[in-house]
């Protein structure tokens, strides 16, 4: 990790009526890091990715800049529909599953690159040299993820037919198949056993080794977090209330009060 910045947050505040689903939420993500961030049900964690990624539209005011390794700085919230942001280099998963059922597991990484995919239609239709050199290149990264995540096996089945924890490595393949540099993972590991926890921790691990990706990462598993994130953002009722390693937001008494719900001395 680089003391260089992927994504700076300032005064980001998204309203429904008169709920304030997050409130003033700053803070920045660096380079190659895993910025987790956690809360209680409730708390605007999903808000603050969907205000992120052009789904809702924060209180004006609010900044959100991606970074990117180009040297570019791209205003977010200046983007009016979710698939510009995506093409900018940011790519996210969803709490519920975000794959196709009857599709095939190799089908659905290949959708991922949709955003790679140049040749127009005559191009593919007369089979250019462009649209196969495009296709060669795509099946080239769809090649390395299923080998990155242990799908090999999977690659022709139906993913609908695949246990759950399987299924969640196909949809963190699909996104990460459009090679983005950031990466907003909301609750990966939502409903999986500790096993699958466990896989799904090692494959984290392996595509920031690997890609050298970073990941803001929002999950409920507090032992998950405290063991793999390098800082954590904790939010409650839509406000920041602790920012820091993890360790120190663990410790943090507007944490635990949130947490289990006592008095602290």
């Amino acid at each position: 990790m680089t003391t260089e910045i992927a994504l700076s947050v300032e005064n980001l505040t998204v309203k429904f009526g008169g709920v304030t689903a997050c409130d003033s939420i700053g803070f920045d993500v660096k380079r190659g890091e895993l910025f987790a961030v956690i809360g209680p049900n409730g708390a605007g964690k999903t808000t603050l990715i969907n205000a992120l990624t052009g789904i809702y539209e924060p209180v004006k005011g609010a900044s959100a800049k991606f970074h990117h390794t180009n040297g570019t700085t791209y205003d977010l919230l200046s983007y009016a529909r979710p698939h510009e942001i995506a093409r900018l280099g940011m790519a996210r998963t969803f709490q519920n599953l975000g794959v196709f059922n009857e599709q095939t597991v190799l089908s659905n990484l290949m959708l991922g690159r949709y955003n790679h995919e140049t040749p127009g239609i005559f191009s593919c239709g007369f089979f250019s040299s462009k649209a196969i050199n495009s296709e060669l290149k795509s099946r080239e990264a769809v090649e390395s993820i299923l080998s990155l995540f242990e799908l090999e096996d999977y690659r022709n089945e139906l993913v609908g037919g695949l246990p759950y924890g399987v299924q969640k490595r196909v949809e963190l393949g699909r996104v990460l198949a459009m090679e983005p540099e950031l990466l907003l993972l909301d609750e990966p590991m939502a409903g999986m056993t500790a096993e699958e926890k466990q896989d799904m921790v090692r494959f984290v691990y392996r595509l920031m080794e690997q890609t050298g990706v970073t990941i803001l990462l929002i999950e409920h598993d507090m032992g998950v977090v405290m063991a793999i994130s390098e800082r954590v953002l904790a939010l409650e009722f839509g406000r920041s209330i602790a920012l820091g390693t993890p360790g120190e937001v663990q410790s943090d008494p507007e944490v635990i009060r949130a947490y289990l719900g006592t008095e602290t001395h």
